[in-house]
């Protein structure tokens, strides 16, 4: 296993974990939290890296941002934050690289939008009914919101996937 494959992505998925965990804190209206417009870029680092290096790169990758992204969100995030988007991330990082793995021989852009469609679902589900019921913001909006944007993110980064893995795997 090539440690400089391993630590970019690791890197980029970890902050993004911190960087929603600290963002969701924060409601732009009753249907968003600005870190809908964050998370989304997570599942693009698994499918890059599940495109490029393979399933077992995608896993690592998953499992070290999911570590390390836990212990910094929980420094940064409350803890009932920081432990509902770890058991939400880690969830439906696995999901995304087993449903791209499972398409990955048809159309070059159905692994990463099924993946990302079904892991944003699950995650969406688990995270914010963990973090939120019970408390003062509406989440059940927030959810609905959430979810709509990552649906909107799947579509949207599809192109920069599209050019991403045709650079990397040209340079390989």
């Amino acid at each position: 296993m090539n440690l400089r494959r391993l630590l970019l992505p690791a890197l980029a998925m970890s902050a993004i974990v911190l960087l929603s965990n600290v963002l969701v804190q924060f409601p732009l209206n009753t249907w968003l939290t600005w870190g809908a417009f964050s998370y989304p870029v997570a599942y693009f680092v698994t499918d890059v890296c599940n495109r490029t290096s393979g399933p077992a790169l995608a896993r690592r990758v998953a499992w070290v941002g999911f570590a390390v992204g836990l212990l910094l969100s929980a420094c940064f995030a409350p803890a009932r934050i920081a432990a509902a988007s770890g058991a939400a991330f880690i969830v439906s990082q696995l999901l995304d690289v087993a449903v791209f793995n499972r398409l990955r021989q048809q159309s070059w852009w159905k692994a990463p939008l099924f993946g990302s469609v079904a892991a944003s679902v699950v995650d969406t589900a688990i995270f914010f009914s963990a973090a939120f019921a019970g408390s003062d913001f509406s989440w059940l909006h927030l959810a609905a919101g959430d979810l709509g944007v990552k649906l909107a993110m799947a579509f949207a980064l599809l192109p920069p996937y599209r050019l991403l893995v045709a650079r990397l795997t040209a340079a390989a």
